[in-house]
């Protein structure tokens, strides 16, 4: 089982990398790490943050995608109709743009309870983006 470090404002949080649901995916963000960049409430998702990766193009397929996230079950949107991105959910979601609905591979699960989750949630959505960095452990 492969970990991943994630520090975001003033958060540590560990994840465990879904490398049997996911493999692609999980491969081709091993191969961004370290990555760093910013967290922002996400617009249209409900209670979730994204950190925006723009035109970045991973190529991946569909794995183990969907629409509603559990709090901590982080998603890549490998590109399509909207920008590639991480869905940060905190509290329930229906992952979307502003096209509509989209799916995200599942590729993350954070191994924390949602009151840590919460508390980010309110941080984000109070205070505003936070930095982001996701490592090996």
């Amino acid at each position: 089982m492969t970990m991943i470090r994630i520090s975001v404002g003033p958060y540590e949080f560990l994840a465990r990398l879904e490398e049997e649901a996911a493999p692609q995916t999980c491969l081709a963000f091993a191969s961004l790490l370290p990555l760093r960049g910013r967290l922002f409430q996400a617009r249209w998702s409900g209670q979730s943050a994204f950190m925006p990766l723009g035109d970045l193009c991973l190529n991946l397929p569909a794995e183990n995608a969907t629409s509603y996230p559990a709090p901590g079950q982080l998603l890549l949107y490998p590109k399509g109709i909207s920008e590639t991105e991480i869905l940060f959910p905190y509290g329930p979601t229906c992952f979307a743009s502003k096209a509509g609905q989209l799916a995200g591979n599942h590729f993350l699960t954070l191994m924390a309870d949602t009151g840590e989750l919460a508390s980010l949630g309110e941080t984000v959505w109070h205070q505003g983006a936070q930095d982001i960095e996701f490592s090996r452990t």
